[in-house]
């Protein structure tokens, strides 16, 4: 019997990628085996697998194989699930346009829409250089922020210019994962936001800098962090823009907002921040408009003279919190 060289986990990846292509190894239909242990039997009595597979199969256990029918039938129903998602969608365009509803920008509209021809001149990028920080499933959190980001963009009227920068390692592994992001109109940098952008123009948005964004400077980069750290590496960008000198600020929440819950806002919910302002609204209508109902956020009525109060209490507490938990030695291994 051949030697198996690959790990386990490689085994059942193999296996899995190979049942994709492969028509069905036995005259018994997947849904027709009643058990995983009977998938195990037909598969490995079956001539068309070769002797490393059928070693790799016995290794499986039982939820390891239900998991592979289970993906099996999905590939089966694939097909007819696309054809009647496409038929509702028909079917919801026909109605909205019976009843004047908009439905946004056409798909002909879209491809004129692009970074290079809009009129909106911000540029924004996420700095993926925390990969080490995070575990793989918060790194699949962050690409699919960053895929509502590029659909926001993409679909606004007055894109702005937008980039993704240290665009290397697990993150763009995980980007791999979704066929044709390279023809995105999207800037991808290998390199960090330093080495592509002049340093006297970026700004680190950091919700605990104590320097308030009043409005928007057009001739500035913004930079997002690109870090999901359920509050684990709390003041990490914030120091990391210290050290490194670069200019920070955060977004004027606490002057338009009264908010119990924390400031600290995903990547998504920046970018779209950063998009409805450059699109005319006013920091308090875009907090509104983007913020999630979990956040319980409630504008700030005109005579309050405490908001400002409020707000630098807010930046003294995080700062402070932030110097505790700071060490120079994560600065030094993100460098």
């Amino acid at each position: 019997m051949a030697q198996v060289r690959l790990s386990f986990n490689e085994q059942i990846t193999v296996w899995a990628n190979r049942m994709e292509g492969m028509e069905m190894v036995c005259d018994t239909s997947v849904e027709k085996i009643e058990s995983a242990a009977d998938l195990s039997t037909e598969i490995s009595n079956s001539d068309k697998v070769d002797a490393d597979d059928k070693v790799a199969l016995n290794l499986l256990s039982k939820s390891q194989l239900k998991k592979i029918k289970k993906k099996e039938k999905w590939l089966e129903r694939k097909v007819e699930k696309r054809q009647n998602e496409r038929a509702k969608a028909k079917k919801r365009r026909a109605i909205a346009r019976a009843n004047n509803i908009d439905l946004g920008p056409s798909r002909k509209a879209l491809k004129k829409s692009t970074m290079a021809d809009s009129s909106c001149k911000l540029t924004v990028t996420i700095d993926l250089s925390f990969d080490e920080l995070m575990i793989d499933k918060d790194i699949a959190k962050l690409i699919k922020q960053i895929l509502r980001c590029y659909t926001l963009n993409r679909r606004a009227s007055a894109p702005m210019q937008f980039s993704l920068t240290s665009f290397n390692g697990k993150s763009k592994q995980e980007m791999a994962k979704h066929n044709g992001y390279e023809h995105w109109d999207v800037q991808f940098y290998s390199e960090s936001y330093l080495n592509k952008y002049p340093k006297d123009k970026i700004i680190y948005l950091t919700s605990e800098s104590e320097n308030v964004i009043e409005c928007l400077d057009f001739d500035c980069i913004y930079v997002i962090g690109g870090l999901v750290d359920h509050n684990s590496q709390k003041g990490y960008c914030y120091n990391l823009a210290v050290k490194k000198g670069i200019r920070h600020g955060q977004l004027p929440l606490a002057k338009f907002l009264q908010m119990k819950a924390r400031k600290v806002l995903t990547v998504d919910h920046v970018f779209e921040i950063l998009l409805r302002v450059t699109e005319g609204k006013t920091w308090q209508e875009a907090f509104l408009q983007v913020l999630p109902e979990r956040k319980n956020a409630q504008p700030v009525s005109k005579g309050s003279s405490d908001a400002l109060e409020i707000m630098k209490d807010i930046i003294k507490s995080d700062l402070e919190e932030s110097s505790d938990r700071y060490t120079s030695e994560q600065l030094k291994d993100s460098a």
